[in-house]
């Protein structure tokens, strides 16, 4: 069918908006990446707005000496997959038997656990219960906190429900238990709600701040995001004895702060495309049923 003249405004108006809103999160980025590859003497001069000027990468090795963000950088990766792995197996394992309706007292079940998404017990208690099970300064504190959302199991719930009943009893027929049956048929038909969630729960660990600032105490297990703010902190970064004064001359800290920025948002912006294909269908589909 043929678009209508209104019809053609009004997509045209809605691609205008939608372009000019992407550019404004898309700009500041961009430049942040020209700052951080551009000659000191143009930074300084306010020259470096969306493309590098005199390229360079002096910036990016003093980043790396002057700040522990190799083991930050180790630290993030090892917190996010232990944490996404640990988060989605328990998702799972809480929205299968949940999107069953021969469970007895589901409605039960789920009105409890969204009652946790309008009420929590408070950032000074859940501080108490960590501290009093002996988990600062362990990695389990993050994970255990973090441990499921609400929220995300409600949309594997309803992706759950959304199977075909016809594939269960089929499944059944053949002789599959409920493990099996989850393991075999449901989870391999649930890959774009697996890879949706995997995503939303890697974004969620990977910008861990305040969890990481209230229970990891040493300097050595804290996370990229928490080294970077600290780092933006700083004004004497190019005062450290690891660096040569040439190193010193070539850079300048706003360079060094904007390679914080980088390193902290590009491995995700790198994990995204190969998500992408899976995620408006995970979330399409995983809404539709409440």
């Amino acid at each position: 069918m043929k678009a209508t003249k209104g019809e053609k405004v009004f997509y045209a108006v809605n691609y205008v908006v939608l372009g000019a809103i992407a550019l404004t999160c898309l700009l500041p980025f961009i430049h942040i990446i020209a700052l951080s590859m551009s000659e000191r003497s143009a930074v300084d001069s306010g020259h470096v707005f969306f493309w590098p000027v005199g390229l360079q990468f002096t910036a990016y090795k003093v980043f790396f000496l002057t700040s522990p963000a190799f083991s930050a950088f180790k630290n993030s990766i090892f917190i996010t997959i232990v944490g996404v792995a640990l988060s989605m197996a328990g998702t799972v394992l809480a929205a299968y038997p949940l999107s069953r309706s021969y469970l007895i007292g589901r409605r039960k079940f789920v009105l409890a656990m969204v009652f946790t998404m309008l009420f929590s017990g408070g950032l000074i208690p859940t501080y108490l219960v960590v501290k009093n099970m002996s988990l600062i300064d362990s990695y389990w504190s993050l994970w255990l906190t973090g441990f499921i959302s609400t929220y995300n199991m409600l949309l594997m719930k309803s992706y759950f429900e959304n199977i075909p009943h016809e594939v269960e009893e089929a499944a059944r027929i053949d002789g599959c238990s409920d493990v099996s049956l989850l393991i075999r048929i449901v989870l391999p038909l649930s890959l774009p709600m697996l890879a949706t969630l995997a995503l939303f729960y890697g974004i969620n660990y990977w910008n861990a701040f305040m969890s990481v600032l209230m229970y990891i105490n040493k300097s050595d297990m804290q996370n990229l995001t928490v080294v970077v703010q600290a780092m933006l902190q700083k004004n004497d970064i190019l005062n450290s004895p690891s660096l040569v004064s040439e190193e010193q001359q070539m850079v300048a800290t706003e360079m060094v702060k904007s390679v914080g920025v980088v390193v902290m948002v590009v491995p995700m912006l790198i994990v995204y495309p190969f998500l992408q294909r899976y995620f408006v269908k995970g979330v399409m589909l995983g809404s539709v049923k409440g």
